[in-house]
């Protein structure tokens, strides 16, 4: 453990300086990980606040990207600190780059993702998925759902990271198969664990029912709008991937949904005659019957709205549209476009 230098006065910190739970955040790894590394590698923060809190400098977070990155190459934990270690310097980035140029890759190392310009929160979740590193992506996204909710955690963290992972994939053959995978599960198994409003439990308006084309199997941007919807209080049915085109028409008539989400990642489910017909059903009580607003979703459906539909653009947009038809307001049935992809596709 090396030894502490005195802790300086809170006002002396930088205005930099992040806590643990903000680091780890950033690295895609748990807080216990970064005290762990801390107590075994010495690879801790330069600067502590009055008492026992770790804040963590620029220069500290860099040795522990270094670290981060030289483990993901397979290089064991406590040479990876002592690399991190020896190579930290007043120009951290200088120092960090150094690093990456001795060990013969390009910054970020090998197995990074293309990000680009993307909040912290979708680094760490990259580097976490990269590294197969199940409890720290479960961790981040749970964390990432909870302070920023799903719609903006979807945008933002989310979709960006997934997006990511498939361009790698392209660029890198089967290899990173296995990232997609694990991140697609685990954010799926996070979105189901958002607990909706307890008013759409008691709700008396009519459900909103989400469903994917027959035949399509991604269904984790319905999932996101079904957790959306729920944290606006709005009832649910949820019949997810690939429902046969029998089987909507029969959950249509069955529960009177106000709107029928159907959505499509590819144009070979799209199916323009099922929405149609979907649009065109009938239900309730004879001389009082009611039929449901149909929204198409998904990058699958390429232009124009089929007759009688209405076609979502973005995830938080069409969370709007679907609680002004709850409200009570009609579907613009043939609305243009309100963005670049279909429901957050």
């Amino acid at each position: 453990m090396q030894h502490q230098p005195s802790a300086p006065a809170a006002q002396d910190l930088p205005a930099a300086a992040l806590s643990t739970g903000a680091v780890a955040r950033h690295l895609g790894v748990s807080p216990t990980t970064l005290r762990s590394w801390e107590r075994r590698y010495g690879i801790g923060p330069d600067l502590r606040e009055d008492g026992r809190h770790r804040r963590w400098t620029p220069a500290d977070v860099a040795r522990l990207e270094l670290m981060c990155r030289l483990t993901a190459r397979g290089v064991p934990p406590a040479e990876a600190a002592r690399a991190a270690r020896a190579t930290a310097t007043a120009d951290s980035r200088a120092a960090s780059g150094a690093a990456d140029r001795r060990a013969g890759a390009a910054p970020g190392g090998p197995r990074s993702l293309p990000l680009g310009d993307v909040r912290p929160e979708c680094r760490g979740l990259a580097r976490a998925a990269v590294r197969l590193d199940a409890p720290a992506v479960e961790d981040l996204l749970d964390a990432t759902l909870g302070e920023l909710g799903p719609v903006t955690a979807w945008e933002e963290v989310i979709m960006p990271t997934l997006h990511a992972v498939g361009r790698k994939w392209a660029s890198a053959g089967e290899r990173y198969v296995e990232v997609e995978h694990l991140l697609s599960w685990h954010v799926s198994s996070a979105l189901r664990r958002i607990r909706p409003a307890p008013e759409a439990a008691r709700s008396p308006v009519p459900p909103v029912l989400l469903a994917c084309a027959p035949g399509e199997q991604h269904s984790l941007p319905i999932e996101a709008l079904a957790a959306a919807l729920g944290e606006r209080g709005l009832p649910v049915r949820m019949f997810g991937a690939a429902l046969p085109a029998d089987a909507l028409h029969d959950a249509v008539r069955r529960t009177g949904p106000r709107a029928v989400v159907l959505w499509a990642q590819s144009r070979a489910t799209a199916d323009r005659a099922l929405a149609r017909s979907v649009a065109g059903i009938e239900w309730g009580l004879r001389g009082a019957r009611g039929h449901s607003a149909v929204l198409i979703a998904g990058p699958g459906w390429g232009g124009g709205a089929p007759e009688r539909t209405e076609r979502l653009f973005g995830l938080r947009s069409g969370v709007e549209v679907i609680a002004g038809l709850a409200a009570g307001a009609s579907p613009a049935t043939g609305a243009g476009p309100a963005g670049p992809a279909a429901c957050g596709s």
